[in-house]
């Protein structure tokens, strides 16, 4: 119907390697400009010295005790942040409360830098591991849901720069020169406003509400 404006979802914001929430302050007052809702969490620790996927349930948590069982959220994760956010959404369950997700500078494929530190979540976004031929091989859930992937080819973290390439969903190029700018830059914050303010096809919706019962149901029972 014409004249209903969709509700907005509250967004999360994932930081990257070696950052903390802080490095979303420019985009934070951006999308709080275009009446989005804005919640952001530090993952410890930010040196990849843990696995991602234990970062991955300290989004869990966070989610979780952040919002209401049956609240629906937008999640957004930069460069490290993305694959973190990936594993909670495709092996914690995020699947059944994201809608929209979106990546920025993440390294899907795998980074060369992250041969420079041994830390365990480097070692787990090196191109060709365990950790992301795993998530990769499930890489057909995320049709379920609205996902982007915004990236740089001019990246000097994401080497090569095409890891932040998807085969699904939405691939944005916006051709800043730094992966810090990816956060700063005008084009990079309008596509992420862009793609937070997608409209969901009605069907999406319908799959969203189903899987929120079935959770809330599962809750429950347990």
């Amino acid at each position: 119907m014409t004249g209903i404006k969709e509700q907005k979802n509250p967004v999360v914001l994932v930081h990257g390697i070696f950052d903390t929430g802080r490095v979303f302050d420019r985009m934070i007052p951006y999308l709080k400009q275009r009446d989005f809702t804005l919640y952001d969490l530090d993952l410890v620790p930010n040196t990849g010295g843990i696995g991602l996927d234990d970062l991955a349930k300290q989004v869990a948590h966070y989610i979780e005790t952040t919002f209401d069982p049956e609240q629906l959220i937008d999640l957004v994760g930069f460069s490290m942040g993305g694959i973190v956010s990936r594993y909670y959404v495709q092996k914690l369950g995020g699947i059944n409360r994201v809608q929209r997700f979106i990546t920025i500078s993440s390294p899907h494929q795998g980074t060369w830098v992250a041969f420079c530190n041994q830390g365990v979540g480097c070692i787990q976004m090196r191109p060709d591991s365990a950790f992301l031929r795993d998530l990769n091989r499930d890489v057909a859930m995320l049709k379920q849901l609205d996902f982007t992937s915004i990236w740089t080819p001019y990246d000097l973290m994401i080497v090569p720069a095409n890891s932040s390439q998807m085969p699904v969903g939405r691939n944005v190029i916006v051709p800043v020169l730094t992966h810090a700018w990816m956060l700063t830059d005008i084009r990079s914050l309008a596509s992420v406003a862009e793609a937070l303010a997608t409209p969901l096809q009605s069907d999406r919706q319908f799959v969203y509400t189903q899987h929120s019962q079935k959770s809330l149901q599962n809750n429950g029972n347990t």
